[in-house]
């Protein structure tokens, strides 16, 4: 972890503050930190008792007095004073002075409202931040951090699928020329494959269990080997646990709607892509980052759908916070290019 640093003095930090999980970026040092954005707390004084990875492997497992909070939902906050908690938490892993407060870059998903962006730089303002907390959007963010040259006058289409948001943005000049942001993303998938086993078998599985068969065995697209796995969890009728065998198949059929929708949500960015752009886009290929880019058989699927090519960015998980750092290490020379994504 970056606290050993003796001169942690008003380091610059860069976060990717998402629904699922939360990565921070040190200037100088890059990605120190990936947790789950989840926090236990203590209902009985309101005290945080885990956060990250600790709080995650409580989810499900908790007596009545403590509670798993996500603060955040479909890329915004909706628990502010446990999501200050949490960025206070975050912060103080990396940044080891008392005395001085970082500078910080901090992502949000681009159809935010002026009211959501302003909970966000109120949470890390109190949670140590120094004033004023810059604001970039995930789009942009992912964009730069995939290796896409931004600032070039030609058409580039960023799908960045996060765990709360699908954002689907055209960028070119530095600027987002169109964007969409969709609430449906990993979370959505993990929640779809829940329903779908208690409909057809009538069983009950948990929260990490259902995003576990979403990791091995989600596909987007017919699978070279289809495969089955025993998926363990509670009889919905009689309430004893109970076994089935789940193949690749029924999983593909279970996520299909929302697939569908971040297609859809593609499609109507492109629909309302400048021509000149699309004809940028057809010959760059669509970029795909974020979690949800790991879904297999997702670019086939993608290429099916549109005629376009598409590919995976280079790191995808981690795409939106080194795109962050980047705009970070380079503040001064990215302000021009930045300043329609909230950078000033």
């Amino acid at each position: 972890m970056a606290g050993g640093n003796p001169l942690g003095l008003g380091r610059d930090i860069a976060i990717d503050l998402g629904t699922a999980n939360t990565l921070v970026y040190v200037r100088g040092q890059g990605v120190v930190l990936n947790e789950p954005s989840i926090v236990a707390v203590d209902m009985r004084d309101g005290k945080p008792v885990a956060v990250g990875w600790e709080a995650k492997r409580m989810v499900g497992r908790t007596p009545n007095h403590i509670k798993s909070v996500r603060p955040l939902k479909d890329g915004v906050i909706a628990d502010f004073e446990v999501c200050e908690k949490m960025l206070r938490y975050f912060i103080q892993q990396v940044h080891a002075s008392r005395w001085s407060k970082p500078r910080m870059v901090i992502c949000v998903p681009s159809g935010i409202t002026g009211v959501e962006q302003r909970a966000v730089q109120d949470a890390a303002e109190y949670a140590g931040a120094r004033k004023p907390v810059h604001i970039i959007e995930e789009p942009m963010a992912a964009a730069i951090g995939a290796g896409i040259a931004v600032h070039e006058p030609a058409g580039n289409m960023i799908v960045d699928i996060g765990g709360g948001t699908t954002e689907v943005a055209v960028i070119s000049l530095g600027g987002i020329v169109v964007a969409q942001s969709v609430r449906v993303a990993g979370d959505e998938i993990s929640q779809a494959i829940g329903d779908y086993v208690k409909k057809e078998f009538g069983l009950d599985i948990g929260e990490n269990t259902a995003e576990e068969i979403k990791i091995q065995m989600g596909s987007a697209w017919r699978l070279e080997e289809e495969f089955t796995a025993d998926i363990g969890g509670r009889d919905s009728l009689t309430g004893l646990p109970r076994q089935i065998e789940l193949t690749t198949e029924h999983v593909r059929e279970a996520i299909e709607e929302p697939i569908t929708a971040i297609i859809d949500a593609l499609k109507s960015t492109l629909d309302r892509t400048p021509p000149e752009l699309a004809a940028d886009i057809m010959e760059n290929g669509i970029v795909l980052s974020g979690g949800g880019a790991l879904l297999a058989g997702l670019t086939q699927r993608v290429t099916h759908e549109t005629g376009m090519r598409s590919f995976v960015a280079p790191d995808p998980l981690y795409a939106v916070v080194l795109g962050s750092g980047q705009a970070l290490e380079n503040i001064e020379a990215m302000r021009g290019l930045l300043t329609q994504t909230g950078i000033d």
